[in-house]
């Protein structure tokens, strides 16, 4: 039996808020898909963990039994996971990146950051957009660079501002347009993000933005997935003014978006990590974008 520490992370949460609402508020996911990974733990399990009552749920006695167990297997992973890091000649810090970052930041940081922590190893992790806090929630990452919004428990540091625009086929009627207001935007089908990446999602389909449902073409799971999607002609995405340059495709065009707020690109650490290395890197960025 193969049990992901991802299942078993979002097991103690619901365990400890005795709510999926609240429970996937804090895991930064959707409720259906929190209570679906449940379902999905409790069939390989082959016992129930939750009974359902007025107030929300309830630990059934083989997931009393189960609680302690699952908290004591995420504290050794993470416990285990830091000793592995800290056996490097000197350390290693783990970036985690959604997307290129670009814009000249993340080669500046790490100059700065090599230069103020000698010795020091760098691993580069891509994630998967489904983990919005870009490995940080399970601790795979020691920071990240994200855009926001994030998940509850992390600090973050605004490095840049930048407004949202619109990526469609060259043969777009939009196309024609310099600028394409959002409301022409509406009705067109959009590339999602899956639906586990929670706000995240949202943001990007505007739904601050509008009062209706978007039209959602196609789900991606990467920016080689998206836009591959777009020059296939299967719909329209939002990106950041930034990304537009570092996303550029043959057929397809970038336009800029009115009626939309810009996106914010941040450098994101779990709250109360105070590590040097940690604490170094994002002071590297900090006096990379002053």
């Amino acid at each position: 039996m193969d049990v992901h520490l991802r299942e078993l992370r979002y097991f103690v949460a619901v365990a400890e808020e005795l709510n999926v609402t609240r429970a996937a508020e804090r895991l930064f996911v959707s409720q259906p898909a929190l209570s679906k990974q449940l379902r999905v733990l409790e069939r390989q399990l082959g016992f129930r963990l939750f009974e359902r009552v007025h107030s929300g749920v309830v630990l059934t006695r083989q997931g009393a039994v189960l609680l302690p167990v699952a908290r004591d297997l995420l504290e050794r992973w993470t416990g285990g996971l830091e000793s592995a890091r800290a056996a490097a000649p000197t350390g290693t810090l783990v970036i985690g990146m959604q997307t290129a970052v670009g814009r000249g930041l993340q080669q500046e940081a790490l100059r700065r950051f090599r230069a103020s922590m000698p010795g020091w190893e760098v691993s580069l992790r891509l994630v998967g957009w489904d983990d919005p806090s870009g490995g940080l929630a399970d601790g795979s990452s020691d920071v990240a660079f994200i855009w926001l919004p994030v998940p509850p428990g992390l600090n973050t540091y605004v490095l840049v501002t930048e407004e949202r625009g619109v990526a469609m086929p060259d043969d777009h009627p939009l196309a024609e347009l310099a600028e394409v207001p959002f409301a022409a935007l509406r009705d067109e089908p959009f590339i999602a993000l899956p639906t586990s990446s929670g706000p995240l999602r949202d943001f990007w389909l505007g739904l601050d933005a509008r009062d209706d449902e978007p039209v959602v073409g196609v789900t991606a799971n990467t920016p080689e997935e998206v836009f591959e999607a777009v020059t296939s002609g299967l719909g329209v995405v939002l990106v950041a003014e930034g990304n537009a340059t570092l996303y550029n495709r043959p057929g397809m065009t970038y336009r800029p978006v009115t009626g939309l707020p810009p996106g914010e690109l941040a450098i994101a650490w779990r709250e109360g990590d105070g590590r040097p290395q940690v604490v170094a890197f994002v002071e590297s960025l900090r006096r990379a974008v002053t």
